[in-house]
């Protein structure tokens, strides 16, 4: 009996491993094109009629420069490229057309800085969901990136609506 009790424990704490390995590796979104690596990829829960959200990541460019020159996401009409400044005391966004990947360089969109602005959000996202972002690099060509949908926090969490902006 002492041997039975003994296996199933180390069964239950075997399976509980592979299931945190799995967790883990499905939410740490990476992927690769070209000389290009992304990775960190996330973007924050949105509240009923929300209509934009905001997606976040790292390139890490592994080679020869290339350009972020578009996105798009099933779950948007359309997803921008965006800035974010401050001038004063005013925070400004604007759409761009290109973000420099620079020649062995990383380029982080982050909150209050670059970042993937997703345009008229069909449906909210939820904590805990994935969402699908294809990425178009001018050289390295096309890529298609899990963004896992995490609490939203701080001003991030508004229900701004940006699908307005210019």
């Amino acid at each position: 009996m002492f041997i039975g009790t003994k296996m199933k424990l180390f069964n239950a704490i075997t399976a509980m491993f592979f299931s945190l390995f799995f967790f883990m590796n499905i939410h740490a979104q990476e992927a690769r094109i070209g000389n290009l690596k992304i990775e960190g990829a996330y973007t924050r829960s949105t509240v009923p009629g929300q209509k934009s959200a905001a997606g976040f990541m790292k390139v890490i460019g592994q080679g020869n420069s290339d350009q972020l020159i578009g996105a798009s996401s099933p779950v948007s009409d359309e997803v921008q490229l965006h800035s974010m400044t401050m001038e004063g005391d005013v925070m400004r966004m604007r759409q761009v057309s290109g973000i420099d990947i620079p020649v062995n360089g990383t380029v982080e969109l982050k909150p209050g800085g670059l970042h993937l602005m997703l345009v008229g959000v069909k449906s909210p996202l939820t904590v805990g969901s994935d969402i699908k972002v294809k990425l178009k690099f001018a050289k390295a060509g096309e890529v298609e990136v899990n963004f896992p949908v995490t609490a939203a926090s701080g001003h991030h969490a508004s229900s701004h609506d940006h699908s307005k902006m210019k």
